[in-house]
């Protein structure tokens, strides 16, 4: 009743650019393979792993190394979170084994609906 407005931030600042720049660098390869998932009806194939697994490893090879040559020689950056970078490990991570875990082990070369789910909302 003072007429102060409060502002609550409910995600970490940092949680939220490397969200969105995550799904901003692999929004072809994941629509790429959602519409292969839905052309072979819910069976897994190579297209949709292959696009996966290389949209990983550029944004982890080519992205980072991109981000540390554009700092000058003379600057120094180190991480000021480190819950941050150990949060997105550690889904990473866990989001690769899942990954490998439904494909390979669960139902191998099915995607059921119940797995696509899960794997949604493990996203942080």
């Amino acid at each position: 009743k003072t007429g102060t407005v409060v502002t609550v931030y409910v995600w970490n600042d940092t949680v939220a650019n490397l969200s969105l720049m995550a799904l901003g660098s692999s929004a072809p390869e994941i629509f790429l393979s959602l519409i292969d998932l839905l052309r072979t009806g819910f069976r897994a194939s190579d297209l949709g792993s292959a696009t996966i697994v290389g949209s990983a490893a550029f944004n982890l090879l080519c992205i980072v190394a991109v981000c540390i040559i554009s700092i000058s020689s003379d600057d120094q950056r180190a991480i000021e979170q480190y819950s941050v970078f150990i949060v997105t490990g550690i889904f990473s991570l866990v989001a690769y084994l899942w990954l490998a875990f439904i494909l390979v082990v669960w139902t191998p070369n099915i995607v059921d609906i119940w797995e696509a789910l899960v794997t949604l909302f493990m996203f942080p």
